[in-house]
């Protein structure tokens, strides 16, 4: 297991913390696949009922280390030998929409890209007061991310889901809760507790029920948020490759 992943158990709840507060949580490669293989051993295991996920510091997630991203689309556009290096992505989200046990957020603070296209994989979430979420795709040039284009609109409505998307307006954690991607607000002290009170009281309903009743909520959405990551997937390769207008 990772450095970067603190992995903690309370019971039948298992805590993942992003432990990377010197960049705000970004997700590197190491990151990402070390939160996929937390998530599908959490999914075998069944001393398991509920994972929470936040992050370490004052930051939940900045999303995707663009650093490192940078230096692997250099590389690769030089020719040279990548390996399996930008796979860390995808690998995460096929972990995420599998996961079949209750998934909650405990947002202690603002985040960026993935640290907000995540929460609508997310059960229950419980934000910090203050704490704002950013979807900054069209300002990068490239397209949403982890089904966003399908998720937000269902989520937020598709006026303010495309405030969010089109123009990168930031979503407060009022305006999360106001519009259904978040259950409550409260400060950020207080953020974790909240969450962990809410994992154990689901923690203790029968993990069978649990899991069926999350797949009678998401089964509806499945093929949809499939279909919405490969159309994403295909908008991003083709922005980059200088596609799409430019």
């Amino acid at each position: 297991m990772s450095d970067l992943l603190g992995v903690t158990d309370e019971a039948a709840v298992r805590l993942l913390t992003f432990r990377r507060p010197d960049v705000r949580n970004a997700f590197n490669e190491e990151l990402y696949r070390a939160t996929a293989a937390a998530l599908d051993a959490a999914a075998a295991d069944p001393s398991v009922h509920v994972v929470v996920l936040t992050g370490e510091g004052t930051v939940f997630s900045a999303g995707t280390d663009l650093n490192e991203m940078a230096e692997i689309a250099r590389k690769h556009a030089a020719g040279e030998d990548v390996g399996e290096s930008g796979k860390g992505f995808p690998l995460l989200m096929d972990s995420v929409v599998a996961f079949p046990k209750p998934l909650l957020a405990a947002v202690n603070g603002s985040g960026v890209g993935l640290g907000l296209t995540l929460l609508a994989h997310c059960d229950l979430v419980v934000i910090a007061e203050g704490a704002k979420l950013r979807a900054p795709f069209t300002t990068m040039g490239v397209a949403p991310e982890a089904a966003s284009s399908y998720l937000l609109p269902l989520r937020l409505g598709a006026q303010r889901a495309n405030l969010v998307l089109l123009a990168g307006h930031p979503l407060t954690a009022e305006e999360a809760v106001e519009h259904g991607l978040a259950l409550k607000a409260c400060p950020a002290e207080e953020v974790l507790a909240e969450t962990m009170a809410l994992a154990r009281e689901l923690a203790e309903k029968p993990l069978s029920s649990l899991v069926a009743t999350k797949r009678v909520i998401t089964e509806p959405h499945r093929a949809a948020v499939t279909a919405a990551r490969a159309r994403e997937d295909a908008a991003f390769a083709e922005l980059l490759s200088g596609g799409l207008g430019g």
